[in-house]
């Protein structure tokens, strides 16, 4: 960011700047997770007569909220409707997340519940975050009671959803819920996002609920996605911890056979296992795929499970 501004400072008298450049400068102090440097570059584009936008008040607004300093993203609120900037559903559902993080559900509420009488369509990110801020209050089943509402107004639910769901329902409802919620989400058809899969992978795998690790492993390769390696290590784990190696050893072929490596942990495992049990030639198999992709496809180190996935 210090880069960033100084490129700003020079150049920003030969060039005519706009609000997609401040606002851009903007986000990126608010990224940086420095509230103070944002706020002092915010007055600084307002000396120079910016003019701040919807978009600049809801990057203010996030930072806050994101801080948990839910009181100073209202107060911006406040002062949007002030100066006759309205706020955006954008605006709505950040402050409803930052009600959830200063688990202040009454006002979390109580925004979401405004969405419709300031004419703004209710859509999934809206529910996510009046979700979240339940879940944050440990409130399950009014989480549920939202996902009803959204099921009879035909707002789908998207991988934000399930994963948020499914981490609420783990620390507050154990497998029965997790379950429940598990077979509607393969009834939709819905792929979840890798960092839902490693979860249920090491929840499943972790509670001794090895047939849905293997349902699971099953649905995603049927759908033609190959899992991440994690979610391999804690199902080959799984397995080979009860016994049931020989299951292990296919999900390693089949993820081999798909192009995506396995790590050395699980490798090792395998090794050590299938020599014990004297399957050379199921060893020399793997071996022989292994060698083959690391020709084609070097591994090149961990691979990142990313957020977004």
């Amino acid at each position: 960011m210090k880069e960033a501004r100084s490129v700003f400072l020079k150049m920003h008298s030969r060039f005519p700047t706009n609000t997609k450049t401040m606002n851009i400068l903007l986000l990126g102090f608010k990224e940086s997770g420095n509230v103070t440097a944002m706020e002092l570059f915010y007055h600084e584009m307002i000396r120079r007569g910016f003019k701040p936008n919807s978009m600049t008040y809801n990057i203010r607004i996030d930072a806050y909220c994101k801080k948990g300093c839910l009181g100073d993203g209202l107060r911006l609120l406040e002062e949007m409707e002030r100066v006759h900037c309205l706020p955006t559903l954008e605006t709505i559902t950040t402050l409803i997340h930052g009600a959830g993080v200063a688990r202040n559900i009454p006002k979390a509420r109580q925004l979401f519940d405004e969405i419709p009488k300031r004419n703004l369509q209710l859509d999934v990110g809206a529910y996510n975050a009046m979700i979240s801020s339940l879940i944050r209050s440990k409130d399950i089943h009014s989480a549920i009671e939202l996902m009803d509402e959204m099921e009879r107004k035909q707002i789908e639910y998207d991988g934000v959803t399930y994963h948020t769901m499914f981490l609420g329902m783990m620390k507050l409802s154990g497998i029965e819920g997790v379950s429940e919620l598990y077979c509607k989400m393969l009834e939709r058809n819905f792929i979840p996002r890798t960092r839902t899969v490693v979860m249920l992978m090491k929840f499943f795998c972790g509670n001794q609920h090895l047939h849905f690790a293997l349902n699971l492993w099953d649905y995603l390769l049927q759908k033609g996605h190959c899992p991440h390696s994690h979610a391999l290590d804690l199902l080959a784990t799984g397995l080979c911890s009860r016994g049931r190696w020989q299951e292990a050893y296919q999900c390693c072929k089949q993820i081999l056979e798909r192009g995506r490596h396995m790590s050395e942990s699980v490798y090792h495992m395998m090794q050590r296992i299938l020599k014990q049990y004297d399957e050379m030639e199921k060893l020399m198999e793997l071996n022989r795929m292994k060698m083959k992709l690391q020709s084609v496809l070097p591994q090149s180190g961990k691979e990142p499970i990313c957020s977004t996935c």
